[in-house]
């Protein structure tokens, strides 16, 4: 298995790992009613968040990162166009969590908005964690891959700030599948310079705590959906942890709040660095989308 494999699987993967204690803002209740989460669940401490699902399953913010691995393989680029209308047609039939910037979106499209203008009014992080697949696609050219990673944010989150931060993990990701380091490919990506997002700024604070375990730092950070304290989680979960990629996943899912969101990236990041290492392989074999994976990663080595 590829490196790049491998980060997707990852980042998938703790997607699906976070599943059955998401949005659950109380650690002591997860650690006490779970005990310390290390396979994959179905949904159980918020189950109205997410019906229908069960171990093995994604949140919507993964459901949306596979809408666009298709969009990809149908199209063999990223197409705003074609992945509004896939995102479009999925979502409106979801039958999952619909939260409020996927409702805003789907009804700023019914009313007429093009794709460029549909974005819901939400500095939420999971438009940013949703970059994913797109490495497979533009490893090899970071221009795009910073075009493409902003679009697909904008077009369901009108938020520079969280364009900024998909651009930033993109670059940060990118170094690390070159050979850089965690810690180097952050410090990189922020003298790219963005509009809104305090890069350096932001990654010097995070680095301030490093001493720090998850569940005490992301208490502190915010563990909520934002992109400020997102970009805090992820960032310290990959340096903290940086050599021990599963107990970094593990201690995202026991620090609580938006877990899912901060695993997709915290996965796809230590994927990026340490390949099928990053991943148990309980939790990549009992991924339910294993074999939609598969199918995307054969059809990109193909072209």
């Amino acid at each position: 298995m590829s490196t790049l494999h491998a980060a997707i699987l990852t980042s998938l993967a703790a997607d699906s790992l976070a599943l059955g204690a998401h949005w659950e803002y109380d650690q002591q209740h997860i650690a006490s009613t779970l005990g310390r989460v290390t396979s994959l669940l179905a949904p159980t401490l918020s189950t109205q968040y997410h019906p229908n699902r069960t171990a093995g399953d994604l949140s919507h913010y993964g459901d949306q990162i596979l809408v666009l691995m298709d969009s990809l393989r149908t199209t063999g680029h990223f197409d705003l166009h074609a992945f509004c209308q896939a995102w479009q047609t999925r979502m409106a039939e979801y039958d999952g969590y619909i939260d409020r910037a996927t409702r805003e979106t789907l009804a700023n499209l019914q009313n007429g908005a093009s794709p460029e203008q549909s974005g819901a009014q939400s500095s939420d992080f999971s438009a940013a964690a949703r970059i994913t697949p797109l490495l497979a696609v533009y490893r090899d050219d970071l221009d795009a891959l910073v075009a493409a990673s902003r679009a697909q944010s904008l077009m369901t989150h009108n938020s520079v700030l969280v364009a900024d931060g998909a651009e930033f993990f993109a670059r940060t990701v990118h170094g690390i599948l070159h050979g850089a380091g965690v810690r180097e490919a952050l410090d990189a990506a922020a003298e790219a310079g963005y509009a809104q997002l305090p890069a350096e700024d932001w990654l010097a604070f995070t680095y301030m705590a490093s001493d720090e375990n998850a569940r005490m730092a992301i208490a502190r950070f915010g563990q909520s959906c934002g992109m400020k304290g997102a970009f805090h989680g992820v960032v310290h979960l990959v340096t903290h942890y940086e050599d021990n990629p599963q107990e970094a996943l593990i201690e995202n899912v026991m620090a609580g709040g938006d877990s899912c969101a901060r695993g997709l990236m915290a996965g796809l990041i230590l994927g990026a660095r340490h390949g099928e290492l990053a991943c148990a392989p309980a939790w990549c074999s009992e991924l339910r989308c294993l074999p939609q994976v598969a199918t995307f990663m054969r059809s990109v080595v193909m072209r």
